[in-house]
């Protein structure tokens, strides 16, 4: 018998199986070799790729870098504005004047007992208004959509140590601070009465603090320097106007009647259902009757005006 393990392997090489050789491999094909670039055309390609980059050299050089530099915006005292002067009651029904602070660092916190963000940034004021007050440093809350009943417990749970003002039911403080989109909304004021920073929303401690130090130890006679952020404020001519929101001093008298009349005809599509003007008076940030006003106002605006308007204009 002889042993299996020493009998060679016929299939080796031929995966078919059986002692039949099969047919003769096909040799790969050589493979194409690429064809030559000529230097002619290289050359070509480098000079336009030259010439590509020169030209954007010189398009941004003459052309958009100048006008870059001048819609970039130009830092100025207005980028710093003074704080709106306010006086509201505290929650002892004392007035509370913005004016007393002058001379401080004044954190201005607009908030509410009902805000999440709001109870994880009040103990951070806390905690600066302990440390920095006798540098100068003054807290100041500004309850916001809120009633004034919800704050005496607040208060103790969080062992405030600052004054707490009840914001206007017309929210006019707000606006002059154009506050607020959303709680809390806090405002850096220098010892100069300038606003210097915005902060929506919680931010951190270490935040607020280094932004209190930097204007408790700024010239306060001067604008402070490293506050690179613009401040944008409310405009006091829509504020303070007859329609919430409206800016109304382009018109005649004759003229803002016609237009408190032409909204108290059309129904705001909020969920007040109130006519346009009424919705304005009673919910000063309501989008919808704002956005609503203003396009009646642009209508009024580009209609030419009665005899009577003409008549009152020559008379301003």
């Amino acid at each position: 018998m002889s042993e299996v393990g020493n009998e060679p392997n016929l299939n080796e090489g031929n995966p078919a199986g059986g002692g039949a050789e099969g047919p003769a491999p096909v040799p790969a094909a050589a493979p194409e070799e690429p064809k030559p670039v000529s230097r002619a055309k290289m050359l070509g390609v480098a000079v336009a790729a030259i010439v590509v980059m020169v030209g954007l050299y010189f398009v941004n050089r003459y052309w958009i870098a100048p006008v870059t530099a001048r819609s970039a915006p130009v830092k100025d005292a207005s980028d710093h504005p003074m704080a709106p002067e306010f006086s509201l009651k505290d929650l002892n029904g004392n007035k509370l004047d913005l004016a007393d602070y002058k001379g401080k660092v004044v954190l201005l916190d607009f908030w509410a007992t009902w805000c999440g963000p709001c109870r994880v940034e009040i103990p951070g004021f806390v905690e600066l208004q302990e440390r920095y007050r006798d540098q100068g440093l003054a807290v100041i809350g500004v309850l916001h959509q809120d009633e004034p009943s919800n704050v005496p417990e607040f208060y103790k749970e969080f062992k405030m140590n600052y004054p707490v003002a009840i914001g206007d039911a017309d929210e006019k403080v707000a606006g002059l601070y154009g506050c607020c989109l959303g709680l809390p909304t806090t405002f850096v004021i220098g010892r100069d009465g300038r606003i210097y920073a915005k902060h929506e929303g919680a931010g951190p401690f270490g935040m607020f603090e280094q932004e209190v130090k930097a204007l408790l130890a700024a010239n306060p006679t001067a604008e402070a320097p490293g506050f690179g952020q613009t401040i944008n404020l409310g405009d006091p001519d829509e504020i303070n106007s007859e329609v919430p929101g409206i800016n109304l001093t382009k018109l005649s008298t004759e003229q803002k009647e016609a237009f408190k009349k032409q909204l108290e005809k059309l129904t705001c599509t909020c969920p007040c259902k109130r006519n346009l003007l009424d919705c304005r008076l009673h919910d000063r940030g309501c989008q919808i009757s704002l956005k609503a006003a203003k396009e009646e106002l642009d209508k009024l605006l580009k209609k030419p005006p009665s005899q009577a308007e003409q008549t009152e204009q020559q008379k301003l």
